[in-house]
C-alpha cells in the first residue's frame, strides 16, 4: 500500500477530484452514533414522490443524515462540513463527526475552519480577473513582463495568464516545500517563487498538465500589480465583500481565527497532524469555515456577485480549452464536471490531511462544497467525496442514461489503445521522474472489443471495461464516466476520463520509461545482483573452512572483488531509496529539505555502483578473453550487464542529478 498512498500524495496534493471510485459500503444507511450534525435551520419543504427528489433543506438534510455518519466511521474519518446553496440562499450548512477527536468536539459548519486545498485556486483565479477587470493585467501577455524574475525560454512560445489559468504553461511538477510542517521553513511568497524556475517539458497550450507552481505564479503577479501582499489582498478585495470573516490565507493562523481551526488526521482514530503550511500559498493556503465558503459560491453562481462584473466572471465558466470533444472543458480556473445535462463548474483540494471539492451548477443556481478532516483507510475521503458529489446529482438532477450501441470500430480502436501511459503531470530533470514509471498506467484491448486501465478500478478493485461509443470515445459499464482519446496518424497523443480531463491527460510512456519492459528486467537484474552479493560472504567462509584457494590473484582478484562490492552497493542504494520513499510516504512535509542529505549520500553510492559497473564490464572480458568456465564467463557477463542496467534506470529516473531542486 505504502506505493499506492505515495502516489496519492506526490500526484494529487492540492490537486484534483477524487480519482477513486465508490464502494457500496458507502451507500446512504441509517445514522450511527456521531455527534449530531449541526447548522441553522429553514422552512422544510416536501419531495415529491415521483421524479427528481425536491432540492429542500428538509430533503437534503434527511439525505445527509442517512449519508454521512455511517460513510464517516466506515472510512475512519474524524469530521466533515457539508454545505449547498441554492437561489442566492444558503440552503443548509451541515457539521459532523468530529473537529478534535480527543476533545469530542463537534464540527460546526459556522465555526470550524477546514483547509480546502487547491479549492483555495478559485480565490486566486478570482483575484487575476479583478485585475484583468481593473485593466492592469491581460490575459495574453508575457507574464516576464508582470515578473521580477524570469521565466526561462522555451519552445519559442511565452507563458502567459491564460495558459497558467488553464494549465497549459507546460511545467513539469514541483513537491519540495510543497507542504511544511515548520513554519520556521516558510518563505514570503516572491522568495518561495524564485527558489527554483520548473522546467517547461511542454509547449505552452499543448498538454494540460496540473501546476501548483503555475498558480503561485499568478498569485504573485496579482501580489505584484496590485500593491498589496497577497493574503492582505484576498482578504480586502474577496472575504472583507463577501463577510468571510472566518477565513484567510495568513499561516500560521491568525490569533483570532486559530481556535476555530479543526485538526487534521490521517485516520480519525489516530491522533492529529501538525497544520500543515503551503509555502506557495496561492495554491492551496486556504483557512475557511463552511459557511464563508457558501458565501463564495453564492458570489460565483451570482455571475461575479460583489467581487466581478458578469462578462469578466462568464469568462471563467466559458469553455477555454477543450481537450477532447466528447469531454468536460476547462474554464479559466474552474474546470468542468458537466453532468446530465447540466453545466456544472467546480475544482477540487487536498493537503495532506484534508480533501475537498466544491461544485457549481451554473444554471440551476446551486452550488455543493464538502470538505473532509482526514484521508480516511484507504484514502476513503477521497472516494466519499466523488460518490456524494455524483449521488447529489443523480438524485437531484437525474438523467436517464442512454443505451449507446457500439461503435463498429471498437475492437480496431481498442488495439490502437493498448500500450503504457504516463501522467502528464509529471517530472523529467529530478527524482520525481521515479513516480512517473511507478504509477504508470497499462491499457489492455480485450477480446470483446472492450478496454481496460489498470489505474481506473471499480469498488472491488479491479480494472473497470470501457466500451467504445463514438470513434475514440468510451463509456464505463454503468454509463456514469466517459474516457477519449486524442489520435494522429494512427498514434494516441493523449486520453484522459470525464473527472480530470481539463487538467491531466495519460501520455504515451516514451521506450526509457516503458514499465512493460523496464520492471521486468529490474525484477531479474536485482534478482542477479542479490545472488551474487549475497554468494560472496558465503563462498568465502566455504573456501575459508575447506582452506580451499581459487588461485584467483593480481587483477583479477581485484576485478572479482570491484564487482561483488558494485552488487553490494546497488542494493544498499536500492533500499536507501526504498527507505527515503517510506518517509515521504509518512507526509509530503519530509520534502522540506531533510531528506537532502541522504539523497546526496545515495548518489555517492550510486557513484561507487557506476565504478563497479566498468570493473564488471572488465571482468567480463577478462575471463572471456582468459578462456574461463562457460558459467563462469556466463555469469560475468549476466552480472554485468545486471549492473549496467540498474545503474542506466538510476540515472534514467534522474536520480543522479547536479541539483537538488524538484
Amino acid at each position: 500500500m505504502w506505493k499506492v498512498r505515495l502516489l496519492a500524495l506526490m500526484m494529487t496534493a492540492m490537486a484534483l477530484p477524487a480519482l477513486a471510485q465508490s464502494p457500496t459500503e458507502l451507500n446512504p444507511t441509517p445514522p450511527a452514533t456521531v455527534p449530531a450534525a449541526t447548522g441553522p435551520e429553514a422552512p422544510a419543504t416536501t419531495a415529491p414522490a415521483a421524479g427528481p427528489a425536491s432540492l429542500s433543506k428538509a430533503d437534503v438534510d434527511t439525505w445527509l443524515d442517512g449519508y454521512m455518519p455511517y460513510a464517516l466511521q466506515t472510512g475512519d474519518i474524524a469530521g466533515a462540513v457539508v454545505v449547498v446553496v441554492k437561489d442566492g440562499q444558503v440552503l443548509t450548512q451541515r457539521g459532523f463527526g468530529y473537529a478534535d477527536v480527543k476533545e469530542k468536539k463537534p464540527v460546526d459548519p459556522a465555526g470550524t475552519l477546514f483547509r480546502p486545498g487547491s479549492i483555495s485556486k478559485l480565490f486566486t483565479w478570482t483575484a487575476v480577473m479583478q485585475q484583468v477587470q481593473a485593466g492592469k493585467l491581460d490575459l495574453d501577455r508575457d507574464v516576464n513582463d508582470y515578473l521580477d524574475y524570469k521565466i526561462p525560454p522555451a519552445f519559442g512560445k511565452p507563458i502567459t495568464l491564460r495558459h497558467i489559468m488553464t494549465h497549459t504553461p507546460g511545467f513539469e511538477e514541483t513537491a519540495k516545500y510543497l507542504l511544511l510542517s515548520d513554519p520556521k521553513l516558510a518563505k514570503p511568497l516572491g522568495e518561495a517563487m524564485k527558489r527554483w524556475v520548473p522546467t517547461r517539458i511542454y509547449a505552452p497550450g499543448q498538454i494540460p498538465a496540473y501546476s501548483n507552481y503555475g498558480a503561485s505564479m499568478a498569485g504573485y503577479i496579482v501580489e505584484r500589480v496590485s500593491g498589496e501582499p497577497f493574503a492582505q489582498y484576498v482578504k480586502n478585495h474577496i472575504f472583507t465583500p463577501l463577510g468571510m470573516a472566518h477565513s484567510t490565507f495568513e499561516q500560521p493562523l491568525p490569533a483570532d481565527l486559530a481556535p476555530g481551526m479543526s485538526k487534521g488526521y490521517q485516520l480519525g482514530s489516530k491522533d492529529p497532524e501538525p497544520f500543515e503550511i503551503i509555502d506557495m500559498s496561492p495554491a492551496g493556503a486556504l483557512s475557511a469555515t463552511g459557511a464563508d465558503m457558501a458565501q463564495f459560491m453564492i458570489a460565483h453562481l451570482s455571475q461575479g456577485g460583489k467581487l466581478l462584473d458578469p462578462a469578466i466572471a462568464n469568462q471563467m465558466y466559458a469553455n477555454a480549452n477543450v481537450p477532447y470533444p466528447g469531454l468536460p472543458a476547462m474554464g479559466l480556473g474552474f474546470y468542468h464536471e458537466d453532468r446530465n445535462g447540466h453545466r456544472i463548474v467546480a475544482h477540487g483540494g487536498d493537503t495532506d490531511v484534508f480533501h475537498s471539492d466544491l461544485h457549481l451548477y451554473l444554471d440551476d443556481g446551486v452550488g455543493l462544497f464538502m470538505s473532509f478532516n482526514s484521508a480516511g483507510r484507504e484514502a476513503a475521503a477521497h472516494v466519499l467525496r466523488e460518490h456524494l458529489f455524483v449521488d447529489f446529482t443523480d438524485r437531484y438532477f437525474p438523467q436517464a442514461k442512454p443505451d449507446l450501441p457500439t461503435a463498429a470500430t471498437a475492437k480496431e480502436h481498442a488495439q490502437v489503445m493498448a500500450g503504457h501511459y504516463v501522467s502528464s503531470r509529471g517530472s523529467e530533470t529530478n527524482f520525481m521522474r521515479l513516480f512517473s514509471l511507478l504509477g504508470e498506467a497499462q491499457v489492455a484491448a480485450n477480446e470483446d472489443g472492450t478496454i481496460t486501465v489498470s489505474s481506473l478500478v471499480n469498488a472491488a478493485k479491479v480494472p473497470k471495461r470501457w466500451r467504445e461509443v463514438g470513434p475514440f470515445l468510451w463509456q464505463d459499464g454503468e454509463g456514469k464516466e466517459r474516457l477519449a482519446a486524442v489520435v494522429k496518424d494512427g498514434r494516441v497523443v493523449m486520453f484522459s476520463i470525464g473527472a480530470y480531463a481539463p487538467i491531466i491527460e495519460f501520455v504515451p510512456a516514451p521506450g526509457n520509461l516503458n514499465a512493460g519492459w523496464i520492471m521486468p528486467v529490474a525484477a531479474v537484474a536485482l534478482g542477479v545482483l542479490t545472488l551474487t552479493a549475497l554468494s560472496w560472504p558465503v563462498v568465502a567462509l566455504v573456501r575459508r573452512r575447506y582452506r580451499h584457494n581459487p588461485g584467483i590473484t593480481g587483477r583479477a582478484l581485484v576485478l572479482h572483488r570491484a564487482t561483488r562490492a558494485a552488487a553490494w552497493a546497488v542494493l544498499v542504494f536500492v533500499l536507501g531509496w526504498g527507505i527515503m520513499l517510506s518517509v515521504i510516504n509518512q507526509g509530503v512535509d519530509a520534502l522540506d529539505g531533510r531528506l537532502d542529505i541522504w539523497m546526496r549520500l545515495m548518489q555517492l553510492v550510486l557513484l561507487a555502483a557506476l565504478a563497479g559497473t566498468v570493473a564488471a564490464i572488465w571482468n567480463a572480458y577478462d575471463i572471456g578473453s582468459r578462456g574461463g568456465r562457460r558459467w563462469g564467463t556466463l555469469w560475468a557477463v549476466l552480472l554485468a550487464l545486471s549492473l549496467a542496467f540498474m545503474v542506466w534506470l538510476a540515472i534514467d529516473v534522474k536520480l543522479l542529478t547536479w541539483t537538488l531542486n524538484f
